[in-house]
């Protein structure tokens, strides 16, 4: 497992804009997979976008295809979640993490072992 450290939340309004850098440190990077999950309060955490190592594609949910985007950057170590056209229910903590096994599901929390510390969006107007 390596150390996770998430940098660029803020705070936008509607319609605005972030990216959020998941940096894993460390020289172990054989994760399975690694995802960006969020947790608004009194929610259950869920997952919204992954990057699976295995055959290079990605998994976003539902509520924000067509706006949030994820990319790996694998010479920094570094994945990317660019949000557009953010909405009022996007805001959240946000975490990275990584998943250490093979039989994962990319929107299932309980599947990812390794957690950053979070960074906080909020959108508002």
């Amino acid at each position: 497992q390596v150390p996770l450290v998430e940098s660029g939340g803020g705070s936008v309004p509607p319609g605005g804009s972030l990216r959020l850098s998941c940096a894993a440190s460390g020289s172990k990077q054989d994760f399975f997979a690694i995802g960006w999950f969020r947790q608004a309060p009194e929610k259950q955490r869920e997952g919204v976008a992954c990057f699976r190592r295995s055959d290079y594609k990605t998994w976003s949910a539902d509520s924000v295809k067509g706006r949030f985007t994820i990319s790996r950057d694998s010479a920094k170590n570094t994945v990317y979640l660019q949000m557009d056209n953010l909405k009022l229910e996007d805001t959240a903590q946000y975490y990275c993490a990584t998943a250490w096994r093979s039989n994962y599901e990319c929107s299932e929390p309980a599947d990812f072992d390794s957690w950053g510390h979070g960074v906080q969006v909020t959108v508002s107007p």
